[in-house]
C-alpha cells in the first residue's frame, strides 16, 4: 500500500511539474501502454518476495534480466534486429525479431554477414544497400534480394559512399578506390603519401657536392638524363590523365584527419594535421596485477596540462586535373579574434604582468561530435556542393561552411559563438534532399534546435523552445525531420517530427519515461527504446502517426527483478538560490515514511558523474546500481536526492555552461539548496546528511567536503578528479581553458587546494587501473590530507579495476564501505 501511494506520489509530482515549468503546454493523456506499464509495476510491488541485499544489487547485472541493446531494422521494415548479451558471457548474440508477433531467433553466426547493414548506405535509386562486416565491403540488392561479397583481402575497408554513376567509394589506407556493384571492378581513385615528392634531379645540398657535379661530366650526364626520363613520364601523365592514378604528396611532417571524395569522383578533400603523439613517454599508469607477476607500465593519454592548440589544414585536390589548394580561414568571421583576451588580462594582473591584446589566426579544426552517423565532410547527393562543420581549437566558435570551388575559400553559412564553450552535443547537420539547403542544430537560442538554411537564403528556426532537441533524422523521402526531445517536461523524452518546410511540431509517441527512436527504412515506423524509472530499456514498434499505439516487442527483465519492492522515484523541481531555474532532482522515499513523525530521517544525496549528464528523468538510470542501492537505503531509513546541479545535460545552454571557469562552485551552491531543501520538505535532518559520488561525483564530493564544511557530515568520493590540469584535454580544455592561459580556472576548480577544509568524514575509493581518472589523483590528495594533518578520512584501493568496476566482489566492497559509512556517521542512537 506504502509503494503504491509512492508511486501515486511521483506521478502527481511529475505531472506538477509539467504544468508549472512549461507555460501553455498541456500533459498528454496517459497512454495504454504506459498504464500496463504502471499496473506492471504495481503488481510486482505488491508481490515484492525477493529479499533486497547488497550482495543481490552488486551481483553480476545479469540477474536483472539482459536487456536488448543496438538495435536497428531489417531492410524490409519488417523485422528489427538487435544484441543480446549471453548468461555469464561477455559474448553477444544477434536476434532477429519479426513484427508479426513470431518469436525471436538468434542469428547463425554463417549469417551474420547478411544482415550487417546497420550504418550502411542505400544508393540514391534505393535498390542497394552497401555495409562492411569485418572490413569487406557487401551490398545487398534490393531487386534481386540476394547479398554479395565485393572485397575479400586482409586490408579493411571504410567510408563508404555511392558516387553518382553507381559505384561505391570506399577508403583503404591511403587511398580512395571504387568498385563496381555489378562487375566487382575495382579502381583507384586517388592515393596520397606524407611524403615530400622528390624531384628527379635534386640540388646539390653543399660545396663538396656542387664541386663533384661541376668537375664531373658523368655526374652532369646522368642529371640530365634522368630529368630528361621524368619530364617524359610528366608529360605522358598530364596527356593520359583518365587513364592514370592520382597520387598526391602532402608533406612528411603531416598525418590524416579525414578524406572524403565527391559523389562525381572529380573532387577529393583530405583533412591533415601535424605529425604528433597522443602521449608524452611520462604518460604512463603501474599495473601491479599481471599474469607474469610483474608490474606493467601501460601506456595513457596525455593531460590537459601538457596539450597544445593542434591545427587542421584542408585541402581541396581536383582530380580531373591534379591540382591541389590549401583552403584559408580568414574567411571565417571571428578567425583571428583573440576571444580569451579578458581571461589571459585577468591572469597575466595576478602576476603582476600586463597583457597586450592582439589579432593573431587561432588554430581551427573539423568538429567531431558524439553521435553523429556520419562524419563533419557532406557532400550534397549531385556533388556540386560540400559543407563542412569546422570549430575553433579554443573551443569558442563553430563555423558551418560550404566551399566556393572556384574562388577555392570557405563560404560560411552558419556561426555560433559561445563565451564559453560550444557545445560538443547537439551539433548535427546534414543535406536536405533539394540539395541546395542545410539543415542543422544549434544552441544560438539558448537550447539545442533544428534550423534550416537554403545557401542563397537565409536561416529558420524548425523548432524553438525552451527544451532539448535531439538525435535529428531526415526522413527517406525528405519532407520531416524527426527528433527526440524533453518538450514536455524536463526528464521525459519523446518523439516527435516537423516539416523541413515548416509548421507545428508534430508529438509521436506518449509512452512516458526515455524514448530513443530508429526511423524505418520505409519511413513509415519508429523502432523504440523505451524505459521508466522502474523498467529497463526494452524494444517497441510504433506506426508513423500521432496517438498510435506502440507493440511492445522483448520483455527481458527476470523474475527476480520484477519481485523485489523498488522504490520508485519522484523527479521534483528544487528552486534555486541562484537563478530562475529548478534543480530537477530525483527523489526516493521509505516505504513507511512518516512526514510527522517525531524523529526526522538522515538523508543521503547522490552525486552523478560526467559533469554533463542528465540523471534526474523518469527512464531507467544508467547508474542501475545507485538506483538499487537507493531502495536499500530506503528500506534502512533513509531519504535520498539524486541532484542534476549546473553542468547537467538537458536543460539548455545556460545550465550547462553556468561552471564556466568554476567548477565545483554552482554545483555545491546547488547541494546547498538540495540539502535545504530535503530540511523544509522531506522532514530530513539536515546535520545527517551524506553525499556519494564517482568520477565527476568524486570530485564534487571533494568540492562540498572541502569548501562548504558541516553541509555533509560523511562523503564518499569515487574515482575522484582531485586536479583538473591532470585530466584530459577535449573535456577540460572546453570549461577551463589551457592551464597556462587560465591558471586561475584551475586553482579554483581543483579541490587539492581546497583540503584544507575538511571536517567531515570522507572515504576515498580508488581504482588502480584506471586510464580515464588516475590514481594518482587520490595519491596525491592523500598525501595532501597527511600533510595537513587531517583525521576522519580513510582510502580503499581496487588493484585490477579501471573507472568502470568489472568485478562484482569490487563493486561490492565499494558499497559496503560506503553503507557503513552513513551508518556509523549518519544515524542517531534510536535509529541505529
Amino acid at each position: 500500500m506504502q509503494k503504491k501511494l509512492v508511486v501515486a506520489i511521483a506521478a502527481a509530482l511529475l505531472t506538477a511539474s509539467c504544468a508549472s515549468t512549461t507555460p501553455g503546454q498541456s500533459t498528454a493523456a496517459t497512454s495504454p501502454l504506459n498504464t500496463q506499464t504502471q499496473q506492471a509495476d504495481s503488481l510486482a510491488t505488491a508481490q515484492g518476495t525477493a529479499e533486497l541485499t547488497m550482495e543481490q544489487i552488486m551481483a553480476d547485472p545479469d540477474w536483472l534480466g539482459r536487456a536488448p541493446e543496438n538495435a536497428y531494422w531489417s531492410l524490409d521494415s519488417e523485422a528489427v534486429f538487435y544484441q543480446q548479451k549471453r548468461a555469464a558471457s561477455v559474448v553477444k548474440d544477434l536476434y532477429r525479431q519479426p513484427l508479426n508477433g513470431a518469436a525471436a531467433s538468434a542469428v547463425n553466426l554463417a549469417d551474420l554477414h547478411r544482415v550487417a547493414y546497420d550504418g550502411g548506405l542505400r544508393s540514391h535509386d534505393g535498390r542497394f544497400v552497401a555495409y562492411t562486416f569485418e572490413g569487406n565491403v557487401f551490398v545487398y540488392d534490393n531487386m534481386q534480394q540476394q547479398t554479395r561479397q565485393l572485397t575479400r583481402d586482409a586490408a579493411r575497408q571504410s567510408e563508404l559512399q555511392f558516387l553518382n554513376d553507381g559505384r561505391i567509394a570506399y577508403q583503404q589506407g591511403d587511398g580512395i578506390f571504387a568498385v563496381d556493384v555489378t562487375s566487382g571492378a575495382i579502381e583507384q581513385l586517388a592515393a596520397w603519401q606524407f611524403a615530400e615528392q622528390q624531384p628527379a634531379v635534386a640540388e646539390a645540398k653543399d660545396f663538396v657536392a656542387r664541386e663533384a657535379i661541376q668537375l664531373s661530366k658523368f655526374l652532369q650526364s646522368e642529371r640530365h638524363n634522368r630529368q630528361a626520363r621524368a619530364d617524359q613520364q610528366q608529360a605522358l601523365a598530364q596527356a593520359n590523365r583518365s587513364l592514370m592514378s592520382n597520387e598526391f604528396y602532402l608533406g612528411n611532417d603531416q598525418q590524416l584527419v579525414q578524406a572524403s571524395i565527391s559523389p562525381n569522383a572529380d573532387r577529393l578533400i583530405i583533412v591533415t594535421r601535424d605529425k604528433q603523439s597522443w602521449r608524452d613517454d611520462g604518460d604512463i599508469m603501474p599495473n601491479y596485477i599481471n599474469e607474469d607477476g610483474r608490474i606493467s607500465a601501460e601506456k595513457v593519454r596525455r593531460r590537459v596540462a601538457d596539450a597544445k592548440p593542434e591545427n587542421h589544414r584542408v585541402i581541396l585536390i581536383n582530380l580531373e586535373d591534379g591540382s591541389q589548394s590549401t583552403l584559408t580561414y580568414n574567411s571565417l568571421p571571428g578567425w583571428n579574434d583573440d576571444v580569451l583576451a579578458d581571461v589571459k588580462r585577468e591572469n597575466y594582473k595576478a602576476q603582476g604582468k600586463t597583457y597586450q591584446s592582439e589579432k593573431a589566426p587561432r588554430a581551427i579544426t573539423l568538429m567531431q561530435d558524439w553521435g553523429w552517423e556520419k562524419g563533419p565532410i557532406r557532400w550534397n547527393q549531385r556533388g556540386s556542393e560540400v559543407a563542412m562543420m569546422l570549430e575553433a581549437w579554443d573551443n569558442k566558435d563553430r563555423w558551418i561552411v560550404t566551399v566556393d570551388f572556384d574562388a577555392k575559400q570557405f563560404r560560411v553559412q552558419d556561426r555560433l559563438h559561445d563565451d564559453a564553450w560550444i557545445n560538443y552535443t547537439h551539433n548535427d547537420f546534414g543535406w536536405l534532399n533539394s540539395d541546395d539547403a542545410l539543415w542543422y542544430q544549434s544552441e544560438q537560442s539558448g537550447y539545442s534546435q533544428l534550423y534550416v538554411k537554403p545557401l542563397a537564403g537565409s536561416e529558420r528556426a524548425l523548432t524553438q523552445g525552451r527544451f532539448v532537441v535531439e538525435s535529428p533524422t531526415l526522413s527517406p523521402d525528405g519532407e520531416y525531420l524527426y527528433f527526440q526531445a524533453n518538450k514536455k517536461h524536463p526528464g521525459v523524452y519523446e518523439v516527435y517530427r516537423v516539416a523541413v518546410d515548416g509548421g507545428e511540431v508534430e508529438q509521436l509517441t506518449n509512452l512516458g519515461g526515455i524514448n530513443d527512436y530508429r526511423l524505418s527504412p520505409n519511413g513509415k515506423q519508429l523502432l523504440l527504446t523505451h524505459s521508466s524509472a522502474l523498467q529497463p530499456p526494452e524494444l517497441m514498434v510504433q506506426a508513423v502517426a500521432a496517438n498510435a499505439q506502440a507493440q511492445q516487442l522483448t520483455h527481458t527483465t527476470s523474475e527476480k527483478f520484477e519481485s523485489i519492492d523498488w522504490t520508485a522515484p519522484s523527479v521534483v523541481a528544487i528552486p534555486s538560490s541562484h537563478g530562475e531555474h529548478p534543480i530537477y532532482s530525483r527523489l526516493y522515499l521509505p516505504d513507511d515514511f512518516d512526514p510527522n513523525r517525531a524523529e526526522q530521517y538522515p538523508a543521503v544525496v547522490f552525486i552523478h558523474g560526467a559533469g554533463y549528464l542528465q540523471n534526474a528523468h523518469m527512464g531507467w538510470s544508467g547508474y542501475f546500481r545507485e538506483f538499487m542501492f537507493h531502495s536499500l537505503l530506503n528500506k534502512h531509513g533513509y531519504v535520498v536526492l539524486d541532484v542534476d546541479y549546473r553542468g547537467s545535460k538537458g536543460y539548455g545552454r545556460d545550465w550547462r555552461t553556468a561552471i564556466y571557469r568554476q567548477m565545483g562552485t554552482p554545483e555545491v551552491e546547488d547541494l546547498v539548496d538540495a540539502v535545504n531543501w530535503l530540511g523544509n520538505n522531506s522532514h530530513v535532518d539536515t546535520q545527517r546528511v551524506g553525499t556519494y559520488g564517482g568520477s565527476y561525483g568524486g570530485f564534487l564530493t571533494f568540492m562540498a567536503l572541502f569548501k562548504e564544511p558541516g553541509l555533509f557530515q560523511a562523503g564518499a568520493a569515487l574515482r575522484p578528479v582531485s586536479d583538473w590540469a591532470h585530466y584530459n584535454t577535449g573535456y577540460t580544455a572546453n570549461i577551463l581553458n589551457l592551464p597556462d592561459d587560465d591558471a586561475i580556472a584551475y586553482r579554483r576548480s581543483s579541490p587539492i587546494y581546497f583540503a584544507d577544509g575538511l571536517e567531515d568524514a570522507l572515504l576515498i575509493n580508488s581504482p588502480m587501473v584506471d586510464d580515464n581518472v588516475f590514481f594518482q589523483d587520490s595519491v596525491r590528495v592523500v598525501q595532501r590530507l597527511i600533510e595537513l594533518q587531517k583525521e576522519d578520512w580513510e582510502t580503499a584501493i581496487y588493484p585490477v579495476e579501471p573507472h568502470g568496476f568489472r568485478q562484482p566482489s569490487s563493486w561490492l566492497n565499494e558499497y559496503r564501505r560506503i553503507f557503513k559509512l552513513f551508518e556509523e556517521n549518519l544515524k542517531s542512537d534510536t535509529t541505529q
